[in-house]
C-alpha cells in the first residue's frame, strides 16, 4: 500500500492527506516521535492551564498522551475531514473537553490573542518543502495566522528536523517580528535508526512571541542541545544552522557506525562547553578481526598530553595497530588539547562516559564495564613555557612534554598547524622540567596536565647529542655521500642550511663534524631568538646565522663573481601556504631556475639534500623530474610512519654507488663521529638511514 506522496510537494495538498488517512486507518501516524520522547521540551513551554492550538494534528497521539496528564484545554485542527472525524470518534468520550476541528491552518476562524501556546509537530516540514515563491508564500500566511492567535508572551513550538532551509525561514520570519527564537535538540532523538523513526535528531524551535517595537533590529536567537540544559545565545541565524548542522552530522556518524562497524576512518572534535574550543579528539577505531569474547567489545584509551602526534596515535595505521595489540573489537583514542584543564584520568573518565558510549559497538552487552586505558595509567604532562607572535609565521608556542622512559622533549608547534611538530629536542636528564616540580601535596593537580611554566625554565639544558626528527637523523646520514667518511668529522666542511627553525640539526653537523663551517638562513627573525632562547642554539667563528628570505641568498651567492661552493646544501623549510600539495619545500625551491643556482653553489663532489613533504602525486612527479635534470644523481629515503621524504641529489651520475657501498660509508662515517669524550645516542645508526635508500 503507498502511503508516500509522489513528490514531496503532494505533502502540502489536502487530497493527499485525505487519501492518506483512508488508506492507514484508526492507527496512530507519529511523525518525529511520541509524549514520552518530546514531553521534557513540553514541560518546559507548556503549562496545565494555557490554551493550546495543535495545527496539523493528524492521527497523532500527542495531544491524547498531554490531555491524559493534565493539559485539558486543547484545540485540534487538520485540512483532513476524513482524520478529523476519525479522532472526533475516538475521544468523545474519554477527553470530552478536547475539540478537533477540521480547518486549513491557513485561513482559521479563530479570534485573535485566542492561545497561549501553539504546537505543530511536522507540520512546517511537511509544506516548507523547497523555496519556491508559491511555498514560501503559504509559509508566510501559516506564519500570520500563528502569530495572530497567539497573545503576547505565548509561544509557538514546533518540532521539525531541521533542515537548513526551514531553520533559516523560521529564524527569518520571527527574528524579524522581534520574537525570541530558541532551538533544543529533543533528548534522545538520535539514537540510531533501530529506535527511531529517523536517523537525524529531532528539534523543537520555540518561537515566544514579544510586542513589537518600531525600528528595533533585535535579534535573540537560543540553542540547548542534550549536552547543555541552559541555552547557548548565538549571534546569526547561519550560527544557529550551523550548530544544529554539527548535531546532525553527529547522529549521522553515529548510525554510520552502528550499521557498519568496519567503516573507515571516523574521527570527531568534542568541544569545551563554555569556550566553544576543542577540548577532545577522538578516534574510532574498528578491528573486525579480533575473536570476539566477553569483555574485549569496546575500550577507550586517553593519548598521554603531548605524544598525540607520533606514529602510533597520530596515524590512521599507527591507530589500528594500536587497537590490535590492545584486543578489542573498538577501541576510541582520545587526545587531549592544549589550554584545557583535565583532572586527571578519573575526571577525564567521568567527563566522557556518557559521550564515548554514544559511539559503543552494536550488540555490546547491558551493564559491560567498559575500561579507560593508557600509557602507564596517566595523562601524561604537558607544559606551555612560552607564547608568543610572530609576524611570519603567526602564533607559536614553546611546550615541554614527558614521553617514553620519563624523558622530556622541548617543542615549538606553530598554532597554524597545531599537529605538526616544527622543531623538537630532548631534554637533559633531570626529574622534570621547571615549571612541572611539584611538592606531594600537588600531585593530584599535576595530572591535571597542561600548565604555565615561569620564565626561568627557557634555561633548561638541551641535549645536543640528540636527534629527535626522523628526517633530521636521514639528511645527517646523507653527508656519508662526501666520500671519504673518516676524513668528514676533521674535514673542513663547508654546510649550508635553508631553513633555521630550532636549530638542532645545524646544531648538530656543527658540533659533530667538529671543522665544519655551517651556516644557516633562516626569513624569521623571531626563529633565531627562539632557537637562542628555547633550544641551546648559539652562534660563533663556525655558525653563523643570516636573516634572508633562503630564495634571495642563494641567488645573490649563485651571482658573485666567485660564487661560494659548499660540501652541502640543505633545504630544511616549511612553506606558509597550507593549501598547496606540498608543505616542504615552498615550490619556489624546487624550480629549475633556482635549482641551477643551487647547482652553481655546489662544491662538484658536493651533495644537496632536500627535506620533501609532499601529498600530491603529480606535483611530486614533477618535482622529481625536475630534480633529475638538474641532478642526475638522485637518491631518495623515505621516513617510516611520515609524509617525508629526503632527497640527496648529486651533480655527476658517474658517482652511483649501490646500497652496499652506501650502507658501509655510513658505518664508517658513524664511528668516526663517535669520538671519545662526545656523547652519542644510541639509538642513533646512521647506517640503517640509508639502508632503505633508493636510487631515483
Amino acid at each position: 500500500m503507498a502511503l508516500l506522496p509522489r513528490t514531496a510537494r503532494d505533502f502540502a495538498s489536502a487530497q493527499y492527506w485525505e487519501r492518506f488517512f483512508q488508506q492507514r486507518g484508526s492507527r496512530a501516524f507519529e511523525w518525529y516521535g511520541g509524549y514520552l520522547e518530546l514531553c521534557a521540551a513540553l514541560h518546559k513551554y507548556v503549562r496545565p492551564r494555557d490554551k493550546v492550538l495543535v495545527v496539523g494534528c493528524g492521527n497523532s497521539e500527542l495531544s491524547e498522551q498531554m490531555y491524559d496528564v493534565g493539559y485539558q484545554d486543547i484545540v485540534n485542527v487538520d485540512i483532513s475531514e476524513v482524520v478529523i472525524n476519525q479522532m472526533r470518534e475516538r475521544n468523545a468520550h474519554r477527553r470530552p473537553k478536547m475539540s478537533y476541528l477540521q480547518m486549513d491552518m491557513l485561513q482559521m476562524d479563530f479570534q485573535d490573542a485566542q492561545f497561549q501556546v501553539v504546537l505543530d509537530k511536522g507540520t512546517l516540514d511537511a509544506i516548507l518543502v523547497d523555496e519556491e515563491e508559491a511555498t514560501l508564500e503559504r509559509v508566510d500566511r501559516m506564519f500570520a495566522e500563528i502569530s495572530r492567535m497567539l497573545q503576547v508572551g505565548g509561544r509557538y513550538l514546533c518540532i521539525s528536523l531541521a533542515q537548513a532551509h526551514v531553520v533559516k525561514k523560521v529564524v527569518g520570519y520571527f527574528s524579524r517580528e522581534g520574537w525570541m527564537v530558541r532551538v533544543h535538540q529533543v533528548s534522545g532523538s538520535d539514537d540510531g535508526a533501530d529506535k527511531q523513526q529517523f536517523v537525524l535528531p529531532v528539534f523543537v524551535y520555540v518561537m515566544t512571541k514579544f510586542k513589537k517595537i518600531p525600528g528595533s533590529v533585535l535579534q535573540i536567537l537560543e540553542i540547548c542541545t542534550e549536552e547543555q540544559d541552559k541555552p547557548v545565545r548565538v549571534e546569526s541565524a547561519e550560527q544557529l544552522v550551523e550548530a544544529i548542522k554539527e548535531r546532525q552530522l553527529y547522529a549521522l556518524l553515529r548510525s554510520q557506525l552502528n550499521k557498519n562497524p568496519s567503516a573507515s576512518h571516523v574521527s570527531l572534535d568534542l568541544c569545551d562547553a563554555d569556550a566553544g574550543k576543542p577540548r577532545y579528539t577522538l578516534h574510532v577505531v574498528d578491528s573486525p578481526s579480533v575473536k570476539a569474547s566477553r569483555n574485549n567489545h569496546f575500550a577507550i584509551f586517553i593519548i598521554p598530553q603531548g605524544r598525540e602526534t607520533e606514529w602510533l596515535f597520530g596515524t590512521e595505521a599507527g591507530r589500528k595497530q594500536l587497537a590490535a595489540s590492545a584486543g578489542f573489537r573498538r577501541l576510541i583514542t582520545v587526545a587531549l588539547h592544549r589550554g584545557q584543564h583535565y583532572e586527571g584520568m578519573e575526571g577525564i573518565q567521568a567527563e566522557l562516559s556518557g559521550k564515548v558510549m554514544e559511539l559503543a559497538p552494536p550488540g555490546l552487552p547491558s551493564q559491560q564495564q567498559v575500561p579507560f586505558l593508557s600509557v602507564g595509567g596517566d595523562i601524561g604532562v604537558r607544559t606551555i613555557q612560552h607564547r608568543d607572535t610572530s609576524t611570519m609565521s603567526g602564533e607559536y608556542l614553546i611546550e615541554d612534554v614527558k614521553g617514553d622512559n620519563m624523558c622530556y622533549f622541548r617543542r615549538l608547534i606553530f598554532l597554524s598547524n597545531r599537529n605538526v611538530v616544527q622543531s623538537e629536542a630532548r631534554l637533559l636528564s633531570s626529574a622534570a622540567p621547571r615549571g612541572q616540580k611539584k611538592r606531594k601535596k600537588d600531585k593530584k593537580k599535576q595530572a591535571s596536565g597542561s600548565t604555565e611554566a615561569p620564565p626561568e625554565s627557557a634555561g633548561q639544558a638541551i641535549d645536543r647529542s640528540y636527534l629527535c626528527c626522523e628526517h633530521h637523523k636521514a639528511m645527517v646520514a646523507g653527508l656519508a655521500l662526501l666520500r671519504n667518511p673518516e676524513l668528514l668529522p676533521g674535514a673542513r666542511l663547508s654546510v649550508l642550511v635553508i631553513g633555521l627553525g630550532g636549530g638542532s640539526l645545524p646544531l648538530f653537523i656543527h658540533d659533530y663534524f667538529y671543522q665544519s663551517h655551517v651556516e644557516a638562513v633562516e626569513i624569521d627573525p623571531s626563529m633565531l631568538e627562539v632557537a637562542t632562547r628555547w633550544f641551546g642554539f648559539s652562534q660563533g667563528d663556525r655558525m653563523k646565522v643570516h636573516i634572508s628570505d633562503g630564495l634571495d641568498y642563494v641567488a645573490n651567492m649563485a651571482a658573485a663573481a666567485a660564487p661560494a661552493r659548499y660540501n652541502a646544501v640543505m633545504f630544511d623549510v616549511d612553506s606558509k601556504d597550507p593549501t598547496l600539495g606540498m608543505s616542504c619545500p615552498p615550490p619556489a625551491f624546487v624550480e629549475m631556475a633556482f635549482l641551477q643556482k643551487v647547482r652553481t653553489i655546489l662544491a662538484p663532489e658536493g651533495v644537496f639534500v632536500l627535506n620533501l613533504v609532499c601529498r600530491d602525486s603529480l606535483l611530486k612527479d614533477s618535482v622529481m623530474a625536475t630534480l633529475k635534470e638538474v641532478f642526475p644523481l638522485l637518491y631518495a629515503r623515505r621516513i617510516k610512519g611520515e609524509v617525508n621524504e629526503i632527497l640527496f641529489c648529486q651533480p655527476h651520475p658517474e658517482g652511483k654507488l649501490a646500497a652496499p657501498e652506501l650502507v658501509e660509508m655510513g658505518r664508517t662515517l658513524e664511528r668516526t663521529l663517535r669520538r671519545p669524550g662526545r656523547a652519542w645516542d644510541s639509538s642513533y645508526i646512521l647506517s640503517d638511514m640509508l639502508k632503505a635508500v633508493e636510487i631515483v
